[in-house]
């Protein structure tokens, strides 16, 4: 497929899933504050609601346009030390892997009826470390030489 094609679905997939992140852990947290408990809890299960539905969807495109995009530079990444692109690719892939792994625990939590509000937040608060650390490697691996 057509490197920009995979690159704007990438870049799409990334703003809903990263948007939805912020969201959840910059507004939704904040919100908790000045609404009712109960009223609180009926938000979150309608919001996970739909984030259950759309996520794997938006998942699914982000990771399968990144490893289209990762395969046109296998050769840097079967040698990462190599060139200062090679090695934040690398660290970028390692950070995404672990969203993942984040997003398949949190759904596995959810279906087994294990999540609890502790795992939400530490899951939330990770991936959100983890988005940042992604879209600032996005954008350095072009613009930081060494």
């Amino acid at each position: 497929m057509n490197y920009y094609v995979l690159l704007t679905l990438h870049l799409f997939a990334a703003i809903m899933f990263v948007g939805t992140v912020f969201f959840e852990v910059l507004i939704l947290e904040n919100v908790r504050k000045h609404v009712p408990r109960e009223v609180m809890r009926t938000m979150e299960q309608a919001i996970g609601a739909t984030a259950r539905k759309i996520m794997p969807w938006v998942m699914l495109v982000l990771y399968s346009a990144g490893v289209g995009m990762a395969w046109q530079y296998r050769a840097m990444l079967a040698h990462p030390f190599d060139s200062s692109f090679g090695l934040l690719l690398t660290i970028k892939i390692v950070l995404a892997l672990s969203v993942l792994a984040h997003f398949i625990t949190a759904m596995t939590l959810h279906r087994t009826g294990k999540m609890r509000s502790i795992h939400f937040k530490r899951i939330h608060l990770s991936v959100f470390c983890h988005v940042l650390g992604i879209v600032f490697l996005a954008k350095a691996m072009f613009y930081l030489n060494w």
